[in-house]
């Protein structure tokens, strides 16, 4: 059974007031709340375990270097990878997003290659290949949601083509919370010859990751949206693709041997984790990817899924409000304005009445320009969020509308 108010106890920041009041924290999808066993296991390893890994030969490496390689297999479980050799240990999915344009897009993409994306991507998914089309004479091709933030296959077909090498699309918008068809997508590209990297940032938050069902070839997330610590993301990439990508930074332990001559390179995933890696950060995303699996995939999408829907009325009950992204198939974010409100000014106020929401682009400046805002509120939600947290929220939105 998911009980939602026995999980919040293992957050210990979630069990202390903000000025005074319930803590309704709604930012989960700019960084999740870290439970108790995460920060156990990271504390012993500093405390207990520490050693460099990959390194020594003596037993606290060793030690802590099974441990890293057995975070490896929880990631590979978690995504359900064919191998653990898929998964690359990065910073963050920012640094996984710019690792696959520097060494796959620079080897194989050329003039005149198109790469696809859609007008909800956050910036680490846009940026990356603007500036990779600059460099390399290709074109970045965009295609538009519906005014309710849904994916529009027509809009997606029309600008798929053979000239399309890569689609890069977001499995759910981090503003609208639309949940884009990304199997259907991997589909379509592959049928073209297209290669396909999936943001799965806010995504892996909510639902169950599986990269054979969706067949990507490419796919991120970061540890701290995961109920993990910062510092640490995932990059997963077929084998045979990662095998044919030139390293992306250069250094220790990426290397197979090393002359004044010639230097050749270990194989993924080694080549691609230059210099000591955030190894006890990895090890504490695994277990906090271990935390989410033991509570249960469908039931977190299930919790959310329901708390979605209560949201939703509830924030439309406010006289004033206009949500923005409304479609049907849609995850716990909810961008919003209020008339005669900057978001700015009403996250000052919430915040002392303890509800804690995001302002501003969230990264993502194209999609909230689209819908005529230079700056919105958002909500997100998390395994541990209530409808207290929303009841807070309505409440304090309209404690803030009687000020102006």
């Amino acid at each position: 059974m998911y009980d939602v108010y026995e999980i919040r106890k293992d957050f210990p920041v979630l069990n202390q007031l903000i000025n005074g009041k319930y803590n309704a924290y709604l930012d989960t999808g700019a960084s999740a709340q870290k439970p108790q066993i995460v920060l156990d296991c990271m504390r012993r390893i500093y405390e207990s375990e520490y050693a460099n890994v990959h390194r020594g030969a003596y037993h606290l490496s060793e030690l802590i270097t099974a441990d890293y390689e057995k975070a490896r297999l929880q990631v590979q479980n978690f995504v359900n990878a064919k191998d653990a050799r898929e998964i690359v240990f990065t910073r963050n999915a920012t640094e996984g997003v710019n690792l696959v344009a520097a060494t796959w897009g620079r080897k194989f993409l050329q003039a005149g290659d198109e790469i696809l994306i859609s007008e909800a991507e956050h910036h680490a998914n846009l940026v990356p290949w603007q500036m990779l089309c600059e460099e390399k004479g290709c074109r970045l091709k965009i295609f538009k949601l519906a005014e309710n933030g849904a994916f529009v296959w027509e809009n997606f077909a029309t600008l798929l083509s053979d000239k399309t090498k890569l689609v890069a699309v977001t499995a759910m918008s981090n503003v609208l919370g639309s949940l884009l068809p990304v199997k259907k997508i991997a589909q379509a590209a592959h049928e073209i010859g297209a290669k396909v990297l999936v943001d799965a940032c806010q995504f892996a938050v909510h639902h169950k990751i599986d990269v054979q069902d969706l067949d990507c070839d490419f796919l991120v997330f970061s540890g701290h949206k995961v109920y993990g610590p910062t510092g640490i993301g995932v990059l997963f990439g077929k084998l045979d693709i990662l095998e044919a990508m030139p390293p992306y930074q250069c250094g220790g332990d990426m290397v197979a041997n090393v002359t004044f001559g010639k230097t050749t390179f270990d194989e993924p995933p080694a080549r691609f984790e230059a210099g000591t890696p955030a190894f006890v950060q990895a090890i504490g995303l695994a277990k906090a990817l271990e935390y989410m699996q033991k509570l249960g995939l469908e039931n977190i999408t299930s919790h959310e899924k329901e708390l979605t829907a209560y949201a939703l009325e509830a924030l439309g009950s406010i006289k004033g409000l206009k949500q923005v992204g409304t479609a049907p198939d849609k995850g716990g974010v909810f961008a919003f304005n209020v008339d005669g409100i900057h978001p700015q000014d009403l996250c000052f106020i919430l915040d002392k009445e303890g509800v804690s929401i995001r302002t501003g682009h969230f990264c993502a400046q194209p999609i909230v320009n689209r819908f005529g805002y230079e700056s919105l509120a958002r909500a997100s939600l998390g395994l541990y969020s209530t409808k207290e947290d929303i009841d807070a929220l309505v409440k304090a939105i309209r404690k803030a509308q009687t000020f102006f």
